[in-house]
């Protein structure tokens, strides 16, 4: 069903194929970036190299670019990355990372058709919380439940590589603790960093 659904969706809505990062960075909806004009979204792609323009909020610097992926810096604590993701019949969707560091990064994930329709997350990413850190044969143990519970003061950024598909999350759970508690939390840990994989469009651990 999930793929009869799949290639109903495709052909609805998935009709831009070969358009690469730059066609799409320009035609990106103002809100989902707001106050960069037209002029200076063109700017920041000029040359491959890092580029700054103005911007409402201070500036916005380019930070990487290919032909499937950009990111730029969207203020002191914000980064904004787009990357393109190849899908059946040659087609792809853009996925968004948006980025705040204040006290620890923490990242908020969505999905687009190349028309920029919103897709829900859940289609190609599996919930993504602090228990995936976490290494489940411990449960038993004392304290791993508490542990694990404590989900709101567990941020988790994602990142893409310039080259590859696959997404990256990161565990900052140290700087919000004190090391008393980051002593207590180690020992349940399996790592602080977890890799997805980009297999038959959805990213799988």
């Amino acid at each position: 069903m999930r793929n009869l659904i799949w290639l109903l969706f495709l052909s609805a809505s998935l009709l831009a194929e070969g358009q690469n990062m730059g066609d799409l960075f320009k035609s990106m909806p103002s809100e989902l970036l707001p106050g960069l004009s037209e002029g200076n979204k063109t700017m920041l792609l000029v040359d491959s190299g890092q580029t700054t323009v103005p911007y409402a909020l201070g500036e916005i610097k380019k930070l990487a670019q290919s032909s499937d992926y950009l990111k730029i810096k969207t203020s002191d604590v914000g980064t904004t990355q787009l990357k393109l993701l190849p899908v059946a019949n040659d087609s792809s969707i853009v996925c968004i990372i948006k980025t705040v560091c204040a006290e620890a990064c923490d990242s908020h994930i969505s999905f687009y058709t190349t028309a920029w329709e919103k897709i829900e997350t859940n289609t190609f990413l599996p919930e993504i919380s602090s228990e995936i850190f976490f290494d489940s044969s411990k449960k038993e143990m004392e304290n791993y439940k508490y542990t694990v519970s404590l989900h709101h003061i567990y941020p988790i950024s994602a990142a893409f590589s310039e080259n590859g598909s696959d997404l990256t999350l990161t565990f900052n759970y140290k700087t919000l603790l004190t090391q008393d508690r980051i002593t207590e939390i180690k020992p349940f840990l399996k790592s602080d960093t977890i890799t997805l994989k980009w297999e038959d469009a959805m990213f799988r651990q």
